[in-house]
């Protein structure tokens, strides 16, 4: 089978679908891998690294596209190249299929079979493969380190003859994992951390990295089956803003990380909370690309309110970019080596399979994903 890997082409994008060390496992498995030139130069990897573990390059990516079996990207393709891919094709990548429907629509006119990474089901045989975890990981690590740069003090305690340096205080709403690696990188930083989650079940983790759990009595919340956290009401979340806001007025950073996937994120932090900080306090709204955990965020800046720094950046596993994608690298290949019939050399598509269930959204023209197709009616 052919796996083609094309560029990135989004703005601002530096990861890579495949490292070249994921690149060799791939050939060794037998399969023809066509790379686009130039595809990881984000990252610092050469064609000729790639060349050199058995991969063939091109720079006809239109050729390449239409004579896959199978493409492996980050970014969910253009309307125009699922046009230019053949029937039978498998494409995986993020597909937000949840509001992508035209995109939904091309997949399953041209008989491509898309599978989407974010739908990966969040089951023991899957924690390899399950790409929103590795990447939201290395986001609440950049997101304290933004955080500590903009930040006009330092984070720990410090103490010097010239005076004692008071530890930063640092709120962090939402303990998934993004939350809990902010949690543990503002705690190796030295400051003082607090947190809060719906699901008072995380508060013994959230403990165990060292920091304090936030006790707010929202009535009945909880998780879904794959962990997330539940969507509140109107009403609960009107308590949760009233009973942080005293807390977050008194922090130093404010980190929310607050997603509903294939919704918009629920407002945390209201202008009056901003207004109420402190001059120089800095929030890092890691849900701003998709609507924002906080009022007055905008998606790729670094916005001041009252002198309060919000800072809005999308992306942020791309600030690691050369991790980012080697973790991504080893998420797509898992998902790949699972599947592949070593003597046939090729993706076995089972449908039947737990795995792929969840995460196959188009197939031979239909929509074959329960979830997606009872949205779509």
């Amino acid at each position: 089978m052919q796996i083609t890997i094309p560029k990135e082409t989004h703005s601002g994008e530096d990861r890579v679908p495949i490292v070249p060390a994921v690149a060799k496992k791939l050939v060794h498995m037998g399969a023809k891998l066509m790379v686009e030139s130039g595809m990881g130069l984000g990252c610092g990897y050469s064609d000729e690294d790639y060349s050199r573990v058995g991969a063939e390059i091109t720079g006809d990516r239109q050729a390449a596209l239409a004579s896959a079996d199978i493409v492996l990207r980050i970014r969910k393709p253009d309307i125009t190249e699922v046009n230019q891919l053949k029937s039978g094709c498998i494409h995986i990548s993020y597909l937000d299929p949840f509001n992508e429907s035209e995109l939904i629509a091309a997949f399953k006119q041209h008989g491509v079979t898309a599978i989407s990474m974010e739908m990966i089901p969040r089951i023991t045989r899957s924690q390899k493969m399950d790409a929103l975890s590795s990447q939201a990981s290395l986001a609440g690590y950049v997101a304290v380190l933004l955080a500590a740069l903009r930040l006009p003090s330092i984070f720990p305690m410090m103490m010097t003859p010239a005076g004692t340096l008071k530890p930063a205080k640092v709120f962090i709403i939402g303990a998934g994992v993004a939350g809990l690696q902010a949690i543990a990188t503002a705690k190796r930083l030295g400051a003082k951390v607090t947190a809060f989650d719906t699901r008072p079940v995380v508060a013994e983790q959230v403990h165990s990295l060292g920091a304090k759990f936030l006790e707010i009595d929202l009535g009945e919340t909880g998780q879904t089956a794959d962990g997330y956290a539940k969507e509140l009401t109107p009403e609960q979340v009107q308590m949760q803003r009233e009973a942080q806001k005293k807390f977050i007025a008194d922090s130093d950073v404010v980190i929310t990380t607050a997603q509903v996937f294939g919704r918009k994120p629920p407002v945390l932090v209201t202008k009056d909370m901003v207004e109420g900080m402190q001059h120089g306090s800095v929030i890092v709204d890691m849900a701003a690309e998709t609507g924002g955990n906080v009022e007055g965020s905008v998606p790729n800046e670094t916005v001041i309110v009252n002198g309060v720094n919000i800072i809005g950046q999308a992306n942020l596993p791309n600030e690691v970019c050369r991790d980012a994608s080697l973790m991504y690298s080893n998420n797509l290949f898992s998902l790949v080596e699972d599947n592949w019939d070593t003597e046939q050399k090729h993706f076995n598509l089972d449908l039947n399979d737990d795995v792929l269930t969840g995460c196959v959204i188009t197939h031979k023209g239909e929509i074959v994903n329960t979830t997606i197709k009872n949205l779509k009616g």
